[in-house]
């Protein structure tokens, strides 16, 4: 049995996504923080940056080349797209346990990575050991992993809403319309004259049409899930909320269906997946919040012969920093729920 807590430390520790996994890991019985970094903090407190912590987490931030990586057991990375990868580079053959929460691991090659994200992948190779980091459809490969990419906010609540019915090969590959809004925070701690007060409050509005980088990484998990080439609509809104992920997606299958026989294929899908819970009604973010669950509700619309799947998620939590917490209870071959038994916030 053993007698000490796990080793981790959070690199990048001034965006939403640090200040979740700290928020997280604080209270987890199985390990203890023993280091956070800020290349652009360094020397400030913690608290000083996220005065939430404040007589919590106290210590002096770091910089990155300063992390004791030798000693350390996980390490999560909640940096931007194109400097994870750096890091992922240099720890490679140090022994640790890493998981990613960039987008620079998720995707199927570098090839497809460099085509939607716009820039050049500088560690290929990591490609060869990542493993997607959705506990309900990658739960074996994580438990085994040394790399987890995390998945994006908006792929976990598109892929949960519909991998059940691409499993079970009755989606039609090229018919799916992923209709999804996301809160403020999903855009990142900067400020920008898209998320600036005065554009957001009391606004909605549609982002990114067709070009969407989360887009292939649904379709990917969508194709590997059918065997099958899965090609999709995505359209991101910006909801004036904070945080909350609400996705609703429209399918055609190529079999007949009922509501019956719909409900009892996601629960036979999700049967022991302790984060997914099925609904008997649309579900609201507020439902989530604050929490690492994803409420999914798959209705059959008998008028139009398709199946309308509401799901929400904490794009914070579920969404990034509980999932990669998810990921890291499994890769120790810990108690998958531990440490992420928060309930939702409401109102």
């Amino acid at each position: 049995m053993r007698n000490h807590k796990y080793k981790v430390s959070i690199v990048g520790a001034s965006g939403y996504t640090g200040s979740e996994l700290a928020r997280i890991l604080i209270n987890h019985p199985e390990v203890d923080i023993v280091s956070i970094t800020s290349e652009s903090h360094k020397g400030k407190r913690f608290s000083d940056l996220h005065g939430q912590f404040s007589g919590i987490i106290d210590f002096e931030l770091i910089g990155a080349d300063d992390v004791d990586i030798e000693n350390i057991d996980v390490v999560f990375l909640a940096l931007p797209h194109g400097v994870s990868m750096e890091f992922v580079k240099r720890w490679a053959d140090a022994g640790v346990k890493i998981i990613d929460l960039s987008g620079d691991f998720r995707l199927s090659s570098p090839e497809v990575y460099e085509d939607w994200y716009k820039k050049e992948h500088t560690f290929p190779d990591g490609f060869e050991n990542a493993v997607y980091g959705m506990p309900e459809l990658f739960f074996d490969e994580i438990s085994t992993a040394t790399l987890v990419a995390n998945p994006g906010c908006y792929p976990t609540a598109s892929i949960l809403s519909l991998a059940p019915l691409f499993a079970a090969g009755i989606a039609i590959p090229g018919g799916a319309i992923i209709d999804a809004k996301s809160g403020a925070t999903g855009a990142g701690v900067k400020a920008s004259n898209t998320t600036h007060f005065s554009n957001v409050n009391d606004n909605f509005k549609a982002y990114s049409l067709g070009n969407h980088r989360h887009t292939v990484e649904i379709q990917e998990q969508l194709s590997f899930l059918m065997k099958n080439s899965v090609i999709l609509q995505f359209t991101p809104h910006l909801l004036p909320v904070d945080r909350g992920i609400l996705a609703t997606s429209y399918l055609s299958l190529d079999k007949e269906m009922d509501q019956e026989s719909l409900t009892s294929l996601y629960k036979d899908f999700y049967k022991n997946k302790p984060f997914v819970r099925l609904r008997n009604q649309a579900p609201s973010i507020k439902e989530v919040r604050g929490s690492n669950y994803a409420d999914v509700y798959p209705f059959w619309d008998e008028r139009t012969k398709r199946v309308i799947v509401v799901t929400a998620i904490d794009n914070l939590v579920k969404g990034a920093a509980g999932q990669a917490v998810h990921n890291m209870n499994i890769m120790l071959g810990l108690n998958e729920s531990i440490g992420l038994q928060q309930v939702p916030m409401q109102p």
